[in-house]
């Protein structure tokens, strides 16, 4: 796989680097067949409980698809759109630490993941509608899920640039910290999340994923919901608390 994408796996949790500071870690044809095999990969290894993604150097953290590559047809809004649907279907959270400014399609990527981390100083801007790009219908419909129709009308429509307490304050940013501060927070992050109950994770973020897209299952939740009370994590997680011990989870 190319080595403008950088994975590596430690103790239940997954760290993918967009790896391309000298482009602002656009991404090409190379960088998205590379994500979705390491979110392949990713998807099916089990003892992964949870992904940080993040970029290289200190100025952006992605600057979305590749403009030469778009302008010459060699990848298109649907090749990137298929990327970003790999990663926002990932059962384990996702992380996104954002080390810098974020533009275009790195911000559809960054609101693929369950939380996002930025740093101070950093801007975020969706230029689609200065170059003439219109996003495909599911990009478009992540943004209004994730930060409602108002937002998203000003983020695509009107092309506004946000600020760090702007993004904070929108909700884009779940946290905003001294870029000194960002790895630290990512991993302390990870780390909580990577020592909760796996099943009860999974089928929380299954069911809130669908509770937002208006689509809810309610045979399929009540199963969730069953497995985790039949579980041994359950029983895990009890006991842990009696004994006033940190719990030991299998997912099982």
């Amino acid at each position: 796989m190319s080595d403008t994408i950088l994975y590596s796996a430690t103790d239940h949790i997954g760290r993918l680097v967009l790896n391309n500071p000298q482009s602002h870690n656009s991404l090409g044809q190379e960088q998205l067949e590379s994500l979705q095999g390491h979110f392949k990969i990713i998807a099916n290894d089990p003892q992964i409980r949870v992904l940080v993604v993040t970029g290289a150097g200190d100025k952006t953290f992605c600057a979305g698809a590749s403009l030469k590559q778009l302008g010459s047809g060699r990848i298109s809004g649907d090749s990137f759109q298929a990327t970003t649907d790999q990663l926002a279907s990932l059962a384990i959270p996702t992380i996104c630490a954002l080390n810098g400014n974020v533009f275009g399609g790195g911000v559809e990527l960054a609101l693929s993941c369950d939380f996002r981390i930025g740093v101070e100083g950093s801007r975020m801007k969706v230029p689609a509608a200065e170059i003439g790009i219109c996003y495909p219908l599911g990009g478009i419909n992540r943004f209004v899920e994730r930060l409602g129709v108002n937002l998203a009308k000003r983020i695509l429509i009107a092309a506004e640039e946000f600020n760090d307490e702007a993004m904070l304050s929108i909700g884009f940013l779940d946290h905003l910290v001294p870029a000194s501060q960002l790895v630290s927070r990512a991993n302390q992050m990870a780390e909580h999340i990577s020592g909760l109950a796996p099943l009860a994770v999974d089928a929380m973020k299954k069911v809130l994923r669908q509770v937002a897209s208006g689509t809810v299952d309610n045979a399929m939740a009540g199963e969730l919901s069953r497995r985790c009370a039949e579980s041994d994590d359950l029983q895990e997680g009890l006991a842990a608390q009696r004994e006033k011990r940190r719990p030991q989870f299998t997912g099982k």
